[in-house]
């Protein structure tokens, strides 16, 4: 038994994985030291609000309410089923940034490709009018919309990489406030809307789409887009709404795993795969071997703007978000929180999946704080920096469980005493002519 476990912590995916278990681990335990802090020097908060917000920190998903002044606890599906829809973004972020980490890039451009991918899918998808195309065919054409958006986007930082040996990072960052100020000027002045209406919104609200994706039906919506349920547009829920009642969860989650099912295949058992870590761990040696380093770094960007796409895809399509189209002034959050999910990760697909719904969680826990303590819900934003800061050092907690494999395999072991050999009879010498020849040879025998 100890045999197999020793053999199990050896494992690098053994070790991967406690390294990001102990950055969590290490993370809430500073979030639930920075609560006592600031609790303990608010007289609002006091002793008991202290130790229900570091209830709230570990057991927040679980939190059903208050009662008679005390926090109650339970399986709450609500909560449950919208963490798993504001986790569909963060997993096909955190694969964007995976994938072109495989390769030796740093995607710091998944915002940019994130609102590009946005864009295309919600324009698609309020434009075709749901009278004439089944809203079925809609959402796959405005889904794949966003996915060759997403994609075109990421390929730009790649052909710079690729052709100039521009660094990727300075190229992201361009091409992310080049998105943002696109996507403001194409939903402000865009006039390309064919659908014409007078439709029936998914609330029974006639209305009419006078040719622009803003919403003016609601005067204090004025800076959003349509939801796409005004088209009758929406992600299916397949069952997912009965599991979880009152959330906003849809079958976009289930996209979002299958398709890092997809990426861990691609990445781990393919040729195309091989080639793509190949470059990342060393470009100039892959090309002598014969791959194609350019080629592959212009699809390595190409499949992580993709992914970034599809994220921003199967979010707004849920139908039941809305666009705020003045995005010029900042950049989606969830494009940066990729970073921080596949980094606990450790840029495994498979592992995206978790981090991206524990990140989710953390934001569940934020909400519950703010609801049911004094404290506000940027505090988890604060837990949310420690563990990315520790996940950065997953790599130096990974070599200190390494090390201590090492130090207790080379650990000198008591000398066994040498075997005892037989010592040889010497020959006798004499010169004593006395002796005879056969004397001799008998002591030789």
């Amino acid at each position: 038994m100890n045999n197999k476990l020793s053999l199990l912590y050896r494992k690098d995916g053994t070790q991967k994985f406690l390294s990001s278990l102990i950055a969590i681990l290490l993370g809430m335990v500073f979030g639930s030291i920075l609560i006592a802090i600031v609790g303990l020097n608010d007289s609002d908060i006091g002793g008991k609000g202290v130790f229900d917000g570091i209830k709230l920190v570990f057991l927040g998903l679980f939190s059903t309410g208050m009662k008679d002044g005390s926090l109650t606890f339970g399986f709450n599906p609500s909560l449950f089923g919208d963490m798993l829809f504001r986790a569909t973004p963060l997993i096909m972020t955190g694969l964007s940034v995976a994938v072109s980490q495989k390769t030796g890039l740093f995607n710091i451009g998944a915002p940019g490709q994130y609102l590009m991918g946005t864009t295309v899918s919600l324009m698609i998808a309020l434009s075709i009018p749901a009278s004439s195309v089944p809203p079925v065919v809609i959402w796959l054409l405005a889904f794949l919309g966003g996915i060759l958006a997403g994609a075109l986007w990421g390929a730009i930082p790649g052909l710079l990489k690729a052709f100039l040996n521009i660094n990727e990072v300075l190229a992201c960052i361009m091409t992310n406030w080049i998105s943002a100020i696109l996507t403001t000027w194409l939903f402000d002045v865009s006039r390309f809307s064919v659908f014409r209406g007078p439709a029936t919104s998914a609330m029974g609200d006639p209305i009419v789409l006078n040719g622009s994706f803003k919403n003016l039906i609601e005067s204090t919506k004025s800076a959003y887009v349509y939801m796409t349920n005004y088209n009758n547009v929406a992600t299916a829920k397949l069952g997912l709404d009965k599991l979880f009642p009152g959330s906003q969860v849809n079958g976009g989650i289930l996209v979002a795993i299958l398709l890092a099912v997809v990426v861990y295949i691609v990445i781990n058992k393919t040729t195309f795969g091989y080639q793509l870590k190949a470059c990342g761990a060393n470009r100039h040696a892959a090309r002598y071997a014969g791959i194609q380093d350019k080629r592959n770094i212009v699809f390595s960007m190409a499949i992580a703007g993709g992914l970034a796409g599809a994220g921003a895809s199967l979010y707004w399509l849920s139908g039941n978000t809305e666009f705020a189209w003045q995005t010029y002034q900042s950049l989606p959050a969830v494009g940066f929180n990729g970073i921080p999910v596949a980094l606990l990760a450790i840029n495994n697909p498979i592992g995206v999946i978790f981090s991206g719904v524990f990140m989710a969680m953390l934001n569940i826990i934020g909400t519950r704080l703010k609801a049911l303590t004094a404290y506000n819900e940027y505090i988890t934003d604060v837990i949310i920096a420690a563990i990315v800061y520790l996940s950065a050092f997953a790599l130096v907690i990974r070599m200190w469980l390494g090390g201590r494999k090492k130090k207790k395999e080379a650990a000198p072991k008591p000398a066994e005493p040498a075997p005892v050999q037989p010592a040889a009879e010497k020959p006798v010498e004499t010169s004593d002519p006395a002796v005879s020849e056969e004397q001799k040879g008998g002591a030789q025998a």
